[in-house]
């Protein structure tokens, strides 16, 4: 990880509303994948709140397969 501060506009524990906006993906979307045990997601005990650490929703999200397609990256190979 680089050195600034992933997400700093989200906090380090993130409701599935949070998690679905950091990831850009529907909120029923991310329900399915946390179902289908497809992204590291904590409950609580003996309730249906799901809660996800931000540090490693980015970990994640950067051990995916394929290319690395944001804005940044895009800038990063054109220099």
């Amino acid at each position: 990880m680089s050195t600034a501060e992933p997400a700093p506009d989200f906090p380090e524990v993130l409701t599935t509303a949070m998690a679905a906006e950091l990831l850009h993906v529907h909120v029923e979307y991310l329900r399915r994948m946390v179902r289908e045990g497809r992204i590291p997601a904590h409950r609580f005990p003996e309730g249906r709140e799901i809660r996800f650490l931000r540090d490693e929703l980015i970990t994640w999200v950067r051990s995916q397969p394929g290319h690395d397609q944001s804005p940044s990256a895009v800038s990063r190979r054109n220099s």
